[in-house]
C-alpha cells in the first residue's frame, strides 16, 4: 500500500456553490484543492473526483462506482466526501465490497457548504483525516467531531446531526 491519503469526492453539500443567477446551490468545481492547501496537510494526498452530485440524486450504480474507487485505492487511508442525506446508504454499499478488509474508509461531508459562512466542512474533513490514521480497517462516518461505525449511525434530519454510539478508545 502507498503512504498518504486518497480523497474520493462525490459532491454533496460540501462542494456546493450558490449560483446567484439561478438562486440555487449548484456544483462548479471542488473546493478540496483549496481546503487541502489551507489545512497544510503534509502527507501525500491523492484527490479523485468520480462524480459531483447531490446525494439525494445518487443512484446505485454511482454508489457501486464509489465502492470500486475504494477497492482500487493504492492508499490504505481513504476519505469519501459525500452528501449527508444518503452518506450512510453509500457507506453500507462500500462496507459490502472487499475494500474494508484492507483500508480505513472514513465518510464525511458538511451540513453547510464550504462556500458559505459557518460551514462545518473543514472541521469535518480534519476529523476524517485524524480518525483515518487512528482507526482499524473498516468503514466509518466522521461528522461534527464524532466517529461512528457505518452500521450504527443515522442522520437526525430534525436537528441536523448524526446520531449513534461514537467510537471511543
Amino acid at each position: 500500500m502507498e503512504e498518504g491519503f486518497r480523497i474520493i469526492a462525490t459532491g454533496g453539500t460540501f462542494d456546493k456553490l450558490y449560483d446567484e443567477i439561478r438562486g440555487e446551490l449548484t456544483f462548479k468545481e471542488s473546493h478540496l484543492p483549496r481546503i487541502l492547501r489551507q489545512c497544510r496537510i503534509s502527507d501525500p494526498v491523492s484527490l479523485e473526483i468520480p462524480l459531483s452530485v447531490d446525494s439525494l440524486l445518487m443512484n446505485e450504480d454511482q454508489r457501486l462506482a464509489i465502492a470500486q474507487c475504494c477497492v482500487k485505492s493504492p492508499q490504505r487511508r481513504i476519505i469519501v466526501v459525500h452528501g449527508t442525506d444518503t452518506m450512510v446508504r453509500t457507506a453500507n454499499v462500500v462496507a459490502q465490497c472487499d475494500a474494508p478488509k484492507d483500508h480505513v474508509i472514513v465518510f464525511t461531508g458538511a451540513m453547510v457548504p464550504y462556500s458559505l459562512e459557518n460551514s462545518d466542512a473543514v472541521f469535518n474533513l480534519g476529523c476524517a483525516f485524524a480518525s483515518s490514521q487512528l482507526l482499524p480497517n473498516g468503514v466509518y462516518i466522521a461528522m461534527s467531531g464524532r466517529i461512528f461505525r457505518y452500521d450504527q449511525v443515522e442522520k437526525n434530519r430534525t436537528i441536523g446531526v448524526f446520531e449513534g454510539p461514537s467510537i471511543r478508545s
